[in-house]
């Protein structure tokens, strides 16, 4: 059973490649992905890594949370599962003012 890790606080000049190879001294990575900004193409400063071993990735998090890497404390931790980015019906007008609303100049 594979495990996905969150990986927080990366330097931006961080590539999919030297994620992988960080981890890859902790066990066998399935993945590695530096997670970057569709319009400007530059990192975001967190990435994911995917474990082979659920074992090995516990231990990648003890041993790699707070560890520098490429000058920099990282965060490791297990991921979380991704959340619906769909507005719900509830929520649609909630940053829009009323139709009440009127502006007084």
């Amino acid at each position: 059973m594979s495990m996905k890790l969150f990986i927080g606080s990366l330097s931006y000049d961080v590539s999919d490649e030297d994620l992988r190879e960080f981890f890859a001294k902790e066990g066998a990575v399935a993945s590695a992905i530096v997670i970057k900004d569709r319009e400007s193409g530059r990192s975001k400063g967190f990435g994911f890594v995917e474990m082979e071993d659920d074992n090995e990735a516990k231990e990648a998090i003890t041993k790699l949370n707070g560890a520098d890497f490429n000058g920099r404390s990282i965060i490791v931790n297990e991921a979380r599962p991704q959340e619906d980015r769909r507005p719900s019906n509830n929520n649609n007008n909630r940053n829009r003012p009323s139709n009440n609303f009127r502006r007084r100049y």
